[in-house]
């Protein structure tokens, strides 16, 4: 079974850089399509990027200025950073596997860690 588990702090201050990991076992990330993807407190999910086999990435338009997604393949890890950060950026955020650039199918998530931003 492919697992994900999601670790960073879980306290950001206003104006700076979230950093999380995504360490993933059972499968390798130089294969499938790894999403970050993250909700907030009483709202739905937000797609914020995705990483492929190969290293290339798309985000969301709306988050693609502050997001950088990157990938250790040595600790067949994902990063997610998160530049400037607002408490409106608080949420839970997940990683997930999919098939394809544009499907929203995951079959594997993370359990998902909490990220407040707050001073």
């Amino acid at each position: 079974q492919v697992q994900l588990q999601e670790s960073g702090p879980g306290l950001v201050k206003p104006s700076q850089t979230l950093s999380l990991s995504c360490t993933v076992s059972g499968g390798s990330i130089t294969t499938s399509y790894w999403n970050w993807i993250r909700q907030p407190p009483g709202k739905g999910l937000e797609w914020m990027g995705v990483i492929r086999y190969d290293g290339s990435t798309y985000y969301s338009p709306s988050l693609k200025s502050r997001s950088s997604i990157s990938r250790d393949t040595s600790k067949n890890q994902l990063s997610l950073q998160l530049s400037s950060v607002t408490p409106e950026d608080t949420a839970v955020y997940y990683c997930a596997r999919a098939g394809s650039w544009y499907s929203a199918d995951y079959d594997y998530w993370g359990q998902g860690t909490q990220v407040t931003v707050s001073s």
